[in-house]
């Protein structure tokens, strides 16, 4: 089953290897197909999973039952029921809009794990790290050049120090172990590789 269009949400370092959105489920526990609406003019139209739609007001929408939080990953947070006799006429989105927000919840929890399983970094080098970031950003409020430079210079820095380390990572982990290890799916971090080691993430 295809998704339809609807918010997604990543964090900077997992990217799409965890996006995140709020799913639906039906109260037989299946998962509703994309709700496709027509153009008004026209041929095509468009595709949509976005949880405030399944309101059950249509004869082609069923009502969701229930919303949970789901991930590209293949996670799936708890069920979160949804109470209709309270909901009653009341717009899905306002209803519902504090269970969605649990749901975000439940996916932030979901990539802290993420986060905790990956493989760790040395203290010394989190705190490094977040100095220099610090301090890019008090010289971003003098000077925008000069932050810009020092940004680009640690990014030089970064794809200098990778290289080895790639092609090492390459040759001697299994490409399933390095995934894990870097809270990535095994695309992503055959692309994260190959970029750093110069080679095609094709090869």
């Amino acid at each position: 089953m295809g998704e339809g269009e609807r918010e997604t949400w990543t964090t900077e370092e997992f990217g799409t290897s965890h996006e995140g959105a709020v799913g639906v489920l039906l109260a037989d526990g299946s998962v509703p197909a994309p709700v496709f609406f027509d153009m008004s003019s026209g041929g095509g139209g468009q595709a949509v999973s976005q949880w405030t739609t399944y309101d059950g007001r249509s004869p082609r929408v069923p009502r969701a039952a229930a919303l949970r939080a789901v991930c590209s990953c293949g996670w799936t947070g708890p069920a979160r029921a949804l109470d209709w006799d309270q909901i009653g006429d009341q717009p899905l989105t306002e209803a519902a809009g504090g269970t969605a927000d649990t749901c975000t919840q439940d996916w932030d929890t979901h990539t802290a794990e993420v986060d905790q399983s990956a493989i760790p970094l040395p203290e010394t080098f989190t705190d490094l790290l977040a100095r220099v970031v610090a301090e890019i950003e008090t010289l971003a409020k003098s000077s925008p050049l000069a932050a810009l430079r020092a940004a680009r210079q640690l990014e030089v820095a970064a794809a200098r120090t990778a290289y080895w380390p790639a092609h090492e990572t390459r040759q001697d982990t299994p490409l399933e172990r390095a995934a894990s290890a870097l809270g990535l799916d095994e695309d992503a971090a055959r692309r994260l590789m190959a970029r750093f080691g110069g080679w095609s993430p094709y090869l």
